[in-house]
């Protein structure tokens, strides 16, 4: 609850700040597009990318043509593929793909550049909240408990935007998540999100 706080003071500050400025323009957008995410150690060695899903809104609210302050709610399938389990006996089960489920909340810087000003590039904070947790295998009864309920890490993306009315435009952009927080309550070292994503959607 208090990096949900935080996180609200942080964004309603910044957005005060943006309608402070002479140049003032809000945008809305809503976007899918899937994942491929990975968790890495202490010693950036990476498991195997995951598949997912992700879908979300955003507003931008601009302060000059080339600067808006980009705040969005995502929802985000993480995880890894073909990892393993050991249990108390030390028996282990391998290929087993763990599927993170996250509300996340990026607030990114975006400059927008071009011509036309139709390309843009984003970089900022994100912070997640875990909504859900399982695993292939099927064995582990409370799979959630053994993840940490919060993400937090830094995001950055390039995109641009192709008209398709006067008030109306269709986006298309690559975007890359670096986990900075454990996401593990019982590992031996600390794990971090890795995600690359693929989005498509509209703005208005």
């Amino acid at each position: 609850m208090k990096k949900i706080l935080i996180t609200f003071i942080a964004v309603v500050a910044c957005l005060q700040f943006a309608k402070a400025q002479n140049y003032s323009a809000t945008e809305f957008s809503a976007g899918v597009g899937f994942n491929g995410s990975s968790v890495s150690n202490t010693n950036n060695d990476h498991t195997d990318a995951k598949l997912g899903f992700n879908a979300g809104i955003a507003i931008d609210q601009y302060f000059s043509r080339s600067w808006s302050l980009h705040v969005g709610a995502n929802y985000q399938q993480k995880g890894w593929a073909n990892g393993f389990i050991t249990f108390d006996d030390g028996s282990e089960i391998d290929n087993v793909d763990y599927k993170l489920s996250y509300l996340t909340v990026p607030v990114l810087a975006n400059w927008h550049f071009g011509r036309t000003k139709n390309w843009y590039l984003n970089f900022g904070p994100y912070v997640g909240f875990l909504l859900g947790a399982s695993e292939s295998s099927n064995t582990l009864i409370n799979t959630k408990s053994y993840f940490n309920n919060s993400d937090a890490g830094l995001a950055i993306g390039i995109g641009v935007k192709l008209p398709l009315s006067q008030q109306t435009q269709l986006f298309i952009e690559y975007g890359e998540q670096g986990g900075i927080s454990n996401v593990s309550k019982n590992s031996t070292e600390s794990l971090h999100n890795n995600t690359s994503s693929f989005n498509i959607g509209i703005c208005f």
